[in-house]
């Protein structure tokens, strides 16, 4: 082995280098039985974050211009708790917030029904530590959706 194959199985990763011994990983959702492409299939990682940053954008704005009367530090406690309570609220109701809704995205349980209640308020809770939802598996589900046995779909 030359110092290029040495480096070049460096700079591409782990998974590279393991596909490169012959590890299939599938693709991303093939482990929980969802589709390829289309509807049904999981969720790309970017519409996912510009769905949340339109949720947060809209409750940032819900509390600065009702809620705070145009403070914007008293506003930011205000855009958590709004956030909190958009997400509870639209994913029990409906299983999608209006940023998700936008994106045509919603989020189910691993067999395809509705998240519950007690699932919704983890993903909830863990989502507002941020941490765990930038934690992720190589089908890219984040940990907060893990713990609540959910996955992001496309509609």
């Amino acid at each position: 082995m030359d110092n290029r194959e040495v480096i070049g199985s460096w700079l591409s990763g782990p998974r590279a280098a393991a596909e490169d011994m012959g590890v299939e990983f599938g693709y991303r959702g093939e482990r929980l039985g969802l589709p390829e492409e289309g509807p049904g299939s999981i969720a790309p990682v970017g519409r996912r974050l510009v769905a949340v940053f339109i949720d947060w954008i809209l409750c940032v704005l819900i509390a600065y211009g009702l809620i705070a009367h145009r403070d914007y530090n008293a506003s930011n406690p205000w855009a958590l708790a709004l956030f909190a309570a958009l997400s509870l609220v639209s994913l029990a109701l409906v299983g999608s917030t209006p940023g998700k809704r936008l994106l045509r995205l919603r989020v189910v349980r691993l067999d395809g029904g509705r998240l519950l209640p007690l699932g919704v308020l983890i993903r909830t809770v863990l989502l507002l530590l941020v941490v765990p939802a930038v934690i992720w598996d190589r089908d890219t589900r984040g940990l907060h959706d893990k713990a609540a046995g959910a996955v992001q779909i496309r509609i």
